[in-house]
């Protein structure tokens, strides 16, 4: 596919993001309150080519007995097609079966996707359920290999799904294609980058500018959430701010753009 998709930006440039919705909905006992209608809107407002999302619903019974099916309640469909601005794809596979329900990640593309949308099962111990979503994505003649993550919590964990990323990525990627793996990686530390760039994969931030912080909304001061690539520069990175953002979930966007780099990294 040769002709661009309406975009905001110029044809040239792939602007990604990744985002933890936590599932759609904020708070707590009787003060919890559904925030996937608002999502949708910031989700389109981002004007990504591709947006990788973590946390995602495809269903749960409980929440949808909460807040009944209106206009302004918990949706028919699953949360990623939900989520998808007009024109874009979606692509969901589950991580995590819970009681009442399941989640996992998402892939929404304005871009086409191929028909093979993989998942693959990096999980490091019972209680923590994590894979990695893989889909192709044709943008502008060129297949970009887009992976979604969500990493564990333990710091041994995350390093050895780095590892195990690694080795999806030598297996199902041909080295001559780009990447782009963005997800929330849980690395308060900021210890994977050096893991990561012996894997070839290097963190999309604007020269000078290493503070992304996303974590928490209300007053950011993590890094959490990462985008990792191979074959592209990033020329700019954005975090968006403000009440509307941190309301909507315990994680705000981070926006990458990205230009090929013409070799890989």
């Amino acid at each position: 596919m040769n002709a661009s998709p309406s975009t905001l930006h110029p044809p040239h440039v792939l602007r990604v993001a990744t985002y933890n919705i936590h599932k759609g909905v904020r708070g707590v006992g009787p003060r919890k309150r559904l925030e996937i209608h608002n999502l949708g809107l910031g989700i389109e407002a981002l004007d990504a080519d591709m947006v990788f999302l973590q946390e995602v619903r495809n269903f749960h019974h409980g929440e949808a007995r909460r807040f009944p099916d209106t206009h302004i309640g918990w949706p028919r469909m699953p949360q990623a097609e939900y989520l998808a601005p007009d024109g874009y794809h979606a692509a969901y596979r589950t991580n995590a079966v819970t009681p009442g329900g399941e989640h996992g990640n998402a892939l929404l593309s304005r871009w086409p996707m191929g028909d093979e949308i993989g998942h693959h099962d990096v999980s490091d111990h019972r209680y923590e359920q994590r894979g990695l979503l893989h889909v192709r994505v044709h943008w502008n003649a060129v297949v970009v290999h887009a992976i979604v993550a969500h990493l564990g919590l333990i710091h041994s964990s995350r390093v050895r799904q780095v590892e195990r990323i690694g080795a999806f990525v030598a297996s199902h990627v041909p080295p001559d294609e780009p990447v782009v793996l963005a997800g929330d990686f849980n690395d308060w530390g900021g210890k994977l980058d050096a893991p990561m760039h012996a894997l070839g994969l290097y963190r999309a931030e604007r020269r000078g500018i290493s503070s992304q912080r996303t974590f928490p909304s209300r007053m950011p001061v993590f890094s959490l959430d990462r985008i990792y690539t191979r074959g592209f520069r990033c020329t700019g990175t954005s975090v968006p701010r403000g009440a509307a953002w941190a309301r909507m979930s315990d994680h705000l966007p981070l926006v990458a753009e990205l230009e090929l780099d013409g070799t890989t990294n």
